[in-house]
């Protein structure tokens, strides 16, 4: 489109005043959707017919009417006339692949790969639990994978008795796919009958390799669970170059730069280590009913550790591999993390990691988390109100408390106040009481008996002739 608009801003043509850019596809909408599905999902799709499709409530009557537009143009003026290098000229579905690629790393949509390795009971699960949590990635384990690959080739095979409405391409493609994923299920079934239940390790090494190439490791991304163990498992699913896939124009590797397959070889590589004592004590302080049915048992706690060090011992170890391939392990001491379910060590790999590579919460965790938000600041809330409520009962039992001390302090200084006026007015007391009260005392008896018209100065004429001279 842009060369296009370039063009027609050089030529600037009188006619025609309109021009149709399209490319030579002529795709249906079901090419197109089931090309999508392939490259970002299942590969399956699901055909609703013009009646159906009226019932879906999200689907707008334009939109509808758009879709079913059958339209064949021509491009003619801009093939004639233009000087154009088309990038896509053969349309969305013979270029899915690129369109796919530039859309993901147009919007940060990379695959993130990662790879957590260590001895058994180090807490590889834990931590890797954990943060595919965060960066909403696929946790691969070894059972995980058996399981999920079995489940998968079982479902691929039921399609031979239940058949599903489609194209008949499709239902060829389908019938062939489902008589395979049989056979193929008869002879893992054959498998586990001589070798005690288990897998053998190419059969195993086909689980992963298709896992790593599915659409959702492929999309999403994912991070590998103590696997792979060793140097040739490791050499055995990473070093195939078929799946590599290549941007048009860019230049050739050095040759001296590492070759892999750089859809399923992990970006990053963590190694948890810790020594046989400490993982033996760790295992003897896990609940019993956590260790019962597993492979924590002191024998098979000393056997897989054994195993473990007889694969890590010489240079040709699974962390050697990666060495060559320059994709060096970070190394972590669990011992040193003291904190709750591995935590340091979870934040430590995510600050070496970096943010997640998606579109952010989904609608249903944006709500939960707004949710769990209104819950916390009500629960904040009441905790401060009940704090603030609690400060004030306190300060006022506080201040209650220091006003009856001071009212008791005071009280107690009034009274050595009264006392010390007291002491103070003992002698003044002693010297009326003998030598000013009874005159007084005889003066007042004096103006009772006289009864003068004026009795105060009857009393001082009273007192001047009876003074008393004290030596």
């Amino acid at each position: 489109m842009c060369s296009v608009v370039v063009n027609l801003a050089d030529s600037r043509p009188s006619k025609p005043r309109y021009l149709i850019a399209v490319d030579d596809s002529k795709n249906t909408l079901r090419e197109v959707v089931t090309a999508i599905s392939r490259h970002l999902s299942t590969g399956r799709t699901t055909f609703i017919s013009r009646e159906e499709a009226l019932l879906v409530r999200d689907l707008r009557q334009w939109e509808y009417d758009q879709l079913l537009v059958n339209l064949q143009m021509e491009a003619s003026t801009v093939k004639d006339s233009f000087n154009i290098r088309w990038k896509a000229e053969a349309g969305l579905v013979e270029e899915i692949s690129a369109v796919v690629r530039e859309y993901k790393q147009t919007r940060g949509l990379l695959p993130l790969r990662l790879c957590v390795l260590g001895p058994p009971a180090v807490g590889k699960s834990l931590v890797v639990k954990k943060l595919c949590e965060y960066y909403k990635l696929h946790h691969l384990t070894i059972a995980k994978v058996i399981q999920d690959s079995v489940e998968r080739l079982e479902k691929i095979a039921a399609r031979v008795d239940v058949g599903e409405g489609g194209d008949e391409e499709e239902e060829e493609e389908d019938d062939s796919a489902a008589q395979d994923a049989k056979e193929m299920l008869e002879t893992l079934k054959t498998e586990r009958e001589e070798n005690s239940g288990r897998y053998g390790e190419q059969y195993l090494l086909e689980f992963y390799s298709k896992t790593l190439l599915s659409m959702p490791c492929q999309n999403q991304g994912f991070i590998l669970d103590g696997f792979p163990k060793t140097f040739e498992q490791a050499k055995t699913l990473f070093d195939g170059g078929e799946e590599e896939e290549e941007e048009e124009g860019a230049e050739e590797d050095d040759q001296n730069q590492p070759k892999y397959n750089k859809l399923t070889m992990p970006e990053m590589v963590f190694s948890l280590d810790a020594s046989d004592e400490f993982l033996r004590q760790r295992v003897m302080n896990l609940p019993e009913k956590t260790v019962a049915g597993t492979h924590y048992t002191e024998e098979g706690m000393t056997r897989r550790l054994a195993e473990f060090r007889s694969l890590n011992e010489e240079d040709t170890t699974v962390l050697n591999y990666f060495d060559e391939k320059e994709i060096h392990p970070e190394h972590t001491n669990i011992e040193e993390d003291q904190s709750p379910e591995c935590q340091d060590t979870v934040e430590k790999i995510k600050q070496m990691v970096g943010e997640p590579r998606n579109y952010g919460p989904t609608p249903e965790e944006r709500a939960e988390m707004e949710q769990a938000a209104r819950e916390e600041r009500m629960r904040r809330e009441r905790g401060e109100k009940e704090d603030r409520e609690r400060n004030e009962a306190e300060e006022k039992a506080q201040r209650a408390k220091r006003e009856a001390e001071w009212q008791a302090q005071l009280e107690l200084v009034q009274a050595e106040e009264r006392e010390m006026l007291e002491a103070k007015s003992l002698p003044l007391r002693n010297y009326l009481m003998r030598h000013v009260l009874p005159t007084v005392t005889q003066g007042l008896i004096e103006v009772c008996k006289a009864k003068p018209d004026d009795p105060v100065d009857y009393l001082a004429e009273y007192l001047f002739k009876n003074n008393p001279q004290i030596d």
